[in-house]
Order: structure tokens, then sequence, then C-alpha cells
């Protein structure tokens, strides 16, 4: 019967024009358009139900929540165009320089903070390759170390919030921003954790690795010192706080805190000098490419679901996830393994936009009660998975995305295996914060 096989086959003919390279927004449209006339063809859909494919869109374009992506892609870019977040680097660089591993250690807390600030991982892995490689490179570091925890610091915008991935994954997931947030936030803290101190052992048993900066490369005096930790590192650091405290107490939601971080972002900037044209310029043109790529995207994605639907592929994941042998545990294995191979090829807004809606109805039945009270909380427990998952998917070689950002800042001598071979501890510690996170749910769920 027709109605086995079409679904799945458009799933699989919108994987594939999606892998070919064809833009994601109209593949995802041009196979919803296709497969809408062949299903009217077999009598399988009917023209009238993409009549409600403008009210989709319109609420899209109206959804209150994804209008805190542009805020805090603004936020982010503004203080990497201005150089304030170069200044943190060096800054925190010049505070632990006196420790063997200390730019390391340095790299791994300046991620943190451009995690919470950025939220997009590109922006994250290019300012840190492009600011820290060279000076790790010149005193000695080895290049593995250098480039594993670049590419691993700069993956945490993926899971630290308030990050662009947990806010389109709490809108698919039909679940809080803030919730997600708040779950995301002890997972998150421990990786930067695991990442520093792996750092530090590192530091221990190869001192050669990750050697003290030299006396003369952090000789500065104490007061100077002193005024550089005040003026550079607090600033960005009390809008981070300001900007999550808000949404943590209930004071704000997501989108008024990130309007509230991309004017503090303006503040810092002219507070500081740098609230050039040119700074302004490319911010507002990075923040419309990102924010016009997603709105792109998520309309494909809605004509997508809509034609999707109606030809019954909904029932089809759902009959094929929860009907898995194994229960949840068959059904976490499939999702985490389909979610991290595709991840080595297409962009987590993709994913985010496809395949997420396919899973919420399986883990919204399937997790409770051990992954939460209700099915909210296990959804919340679901977002945080799937965050550390792409996580782990961005890092990992051949196709990892973190790994061709840094590849396309760093220096000549340092070769593609080398980034590879860098990663791979870092790896191996993202998996064991994932099935850590699977083993004690209530990492995620203790505030909730």
């Amino acid at each position: 019967m027709a109605g086995d096989w079409l679904a799945p086959l458009m799933f699989v003919g919108a994987l594939a024009l999606i892998f070919s390279g064809y833009p994601v927004a109209f593949a995802l449209g041009g196979t919803a358009l296709l497969f809408a006339g062949i299903g009217v063809e077999v009598g399988l859909f009917d023209w009238a139900l993409l009549m409600a494919l403008p009210d989709r869109v319109f609420g899209v374009m109206s959804n209150y929540v994804l209008l805190a992506v542009p805020f805090f892609i603004f936020m982010g870019t503004m203080l990497e165009k201005s150089r304030l977040a170069e200044d943190l680097l060096k800054t925190i660089g010049q505070l632990f320089g006196a420790l063997r591993g200390g730019l390391a250690i340095a790299v791994v807390f300046v991620g943190a903070l451009l995690a919470a600030a950025t939220g997009v991982v590109g922006a994250s892995v290019v300012a840190m390759g492009m600011i820290s490689l060279p000076v790790m490179l010149q005193y000695g570091y080895s290049k593995e170390l250098s480039t594993g925890v670049i590419t691993a610091a700069g993956t945490l915008g993926q899971i630290i919030p308030p990050s662009i991935v947990l806010i389109v994954l709490a809108d698919q997931l039909g679940i809080s921003v803030g919730d997600l947030f708040i779950g995301a936030l002890v997972p998150g803290l421990l990786l930067a954790g695991l990442y520093g101190a792996y750092a530090a052992a590192v530091a221990f048993l190869r001192p050669e690795d990750a050697p003290a900066l030299p006396k003369a490369a952090r000789d500065i005096a104490t007061g100077t010192l002193l005024r550089r930790v005040l003026l550079v590192m607090l600033p960005p650091l009390l809008l981070i706080i300001v900007v999550l405290g808000s949404i943590f107490a209930g004071i704000a939601t997501p989108t008024e805190a990130g309007a509230l971080g991309a004017l503090g972002a303006l503040v810092l900037a002219a507070a500081n000098g740098r609230l050039t044209m040119d700074a302004l310029r490319g911010t507002m043109d990075e923040t419309a490419r990102l924010t016009t790529m997603v709105m792109f995207i998520l309309v494909g994605s809605t004509a997508f679901a809509l034609v999707f639907r109606g030809l019954g592929g909904d029932f089809w994941i759902e009959e094929v996830l929860t009907g898995l042998p194994g229960g949840v545990i068959g059904f976490l294995i499939v999702a985490n393994l389909t979610i991290f191979i595709l991840g080595f090829f297409i962009d987590f807004f993709e994913i985010a936009f496809i395949i997420i809606p396919l899973l919420v109805v399986p883990a919204a039945q399937l997790l409770p009660p051990g992954f939460g009270e209700t099915a909210d909380i296990a959804l919340v427990w679901f977002g945080v998975m799937v965050g550390m998952n792409l996580q782990t998917s961005f890092l990992t070689p051949p196709f990892g995305f973190a790994l061709f950002y840094l590849r396309g800042v760093a220096p000549p001598e340092v070769s593609t295996w080398q980034i590879y071979r860098g990663a791979i501890p870092f790896i191996v510690i993202q998996t064991i914060g994932l099935i850590a996170m699977i083993l004690y749910p209530e990492l995620v769920t203790w505030a909730l």
C-alpha cells in the first residue's frame, strides 16, 4: 500500500537533498510540495491541507520565544566584534599564566563565559582559535592539547545557557525555555569542570605539553592585573549573571533577558571605546544572516512537517520508536545514535526542525517516570541530552563542525590530524558526561 512507504520515502528524500548540499530550507519546502503532489495523485493527501500553511508560517513569525534568538546572537557577536572577548581571554591568561596548564584552564574558563554570552559554537571556536591558539603554541603547548581544549571549550555554547540551541530546542519540544536553561546549567558546568581537570592532569603528568608562561610574559604589576580583572572580567560576568538570573528568577522572559543582554553588550562596548561603526555593522550583519537562516529553515520545516503529518508520517515514526525492543533504553539508543550521526553532516538547526518534532511524542510517552515526574520534566531532561549529544558530534572526527571551524583559522603548522587527535580525549569526557546524565537524571531535574 502506498501509505506504508510514502512518508518514509519523503523523509529519506529530504535527507538526501540536504546531504547533497542543496540549501536546507529549499530542500525541505521542495520535498513538501513534491510529496504533496504525489500524495494527491495516489489519494493520500488533499491540497486543502496546504491552506493551513500560511497560518502556521504566521505562527512561526509571531513566536515570541524565538525573538530571543537574534538578541542573544547580537549580544555575543558584539562582545566578539568589539574585542571584549579578546581582552577577557588575555586577562584570564595572565591570571592563570603562572600555573602549568594555566593557559588551557583559561581557555576553558573563557569558553564557558563565551558560551553563556554567545550561545553560538562557531563564534566561540573561531574567536578562541584566532586569539589563544597562536599564544599557546608560542609558549610551548602541544598542538593536540591546544586544539583539543579550544574546540571542546567552544562547543560549550551548545549546552551552557543562554544557548541558542536550547532556545530552539525548547520551542520544538513545547517546554519552557527557563526550565531548559535551569536543567542544562549543572551538566554544562560539570563538563567545563571536567575539561579543566583534564588540562590540569595533562600539565601534571606531561609538563612539557602545558608549561607555565615564562616570567617575562606574565610579569605584570599586581595593581595593573587587579585593575584588568575589575575592568575586563567583571563587567561581562555581571552581564551574564544579570541575564541568566533574570530568567531563572522569573523576572524576565528569555526574550526580554536577551534584549537586556544585547543592550548591555552595546553599553560595555561603548564604555570601553570599542563601539565603532565597523563593529556595529559587523554585528548587525552577522545577526541578520544567522537569524534569516534560522527563519527560512523553520518555514521550510513547517511545510515539511505539515505534508509529512498529512501522509501519516508522525504515526509511522511513533509506531517505530515506541515499538523498539528494550523500551526506554532502546528508544534512547536509537535517538542518540540518530542525532549523533546526523550531527556529523548537518547543522543543529536542521536537526532541531526536522528530527526533534518527530521524537517529542515517543519521548513524552516513554521517558516518565524514570526521567522526571511529569512529561514536561522528562522532555526537559531529553532536551539537555540532545544538546549534549550534539555537542559530542560537533567534536567527533572526521566531520565535526567545531573541528572545521578551528581548521579554518589555525596556522599552517597545525595539521588536521593533530586537531583530530586533540579532540579525542574531550570526546571521551563528553561521553562520560552523557552517560552520567542518563544514569543520574537528577543532574538535570534537581531544581524542576
